[in-house]
């Protein structure tokens, strides 16, 4: 197995990882409620259904999204996950905004900079890409899927860096998915001396 063999299962393995659940905290305007207090106990909600079924219903995941943006526009985890939900259509610069939202919304958690960088990476943009995972890990140190995004693109560009040795170390004790942790290991000795 070789780094270009990973591509096919980085996204979907990770995926899973990155939607975020109701917590507290384009492709078209939301209508944020005008002369009202924001919904949030709607927004978290609307949020919480659209994560149950967003693999097996698209499209009314989306529109429970959108639904609890209307309700709250500031609602960090709805942002997140409508942005898989563009992602996972190819509507990169869609998928892209809305993980820009939730990056602000949701200052210390790491999953919108980790969808952030596997959107610009889909877009080819892998330096801007690597830069996210790095902010990743800033607010999250040790966030395996991070670890696993930034260091497969490293080597895929052959910009390692002196972590990525221990990086691949990580990623070979830690992953639960035997195909991570097989790579990391081919990893490790093509990168020995």
């Amino acid at each position: 197995m070789d780094e270009r063999t990973i591509p096919r299962f980085i996204f979907a393995a990770m995926l899973a990882a990155i939607i975020l659940p109701a917590c507290t905290s384009v492709r078209a305007p939301y209508q944020p409620r005008t002369g009202e207090s924001q919904d949030t106990t709607t927004a978290r909600n609307l949020n919480s259904q659209a994560a149950d079924i967003m693999e097996s219903a698209p499209d009314q995941a989306e529109a429970l999204l959108r639904d609890a943006l209307t309700a709250d526009v500031y609602f960090g985890p709805a942002h997140n996950n409508l942005g898989v939900l563009l992602m996972q259509r190819g509507e990169l610069y869609g998928a892209a905004n809305e993980f820009e939202w939730a990056r602000r919304l949701l200052p210390g958690h790491p999953d919108p900079r980790l969808n952030l960088g596997m959107t610009l990476e889909l877009a080819g943009k892998t330096a801007d890409a690597m830069d996210a995972y790095r902010s990743a890990l800033e607010v999250y140190p040790g966030y395996l899927p991070a670890i696993m995004a930034l260091t497969r693109a490293e080597l895929r560009t052959r910009h390692t860096t002196d972590d990525t040795k221990s990086r691949l170390e990580d990623i070979a004790l830690r992953s639960m998915d035997p195909t991570w942790s097989q790579w990391a290991e081919v990893q490790l000795t093509r990168l020995s001396p």
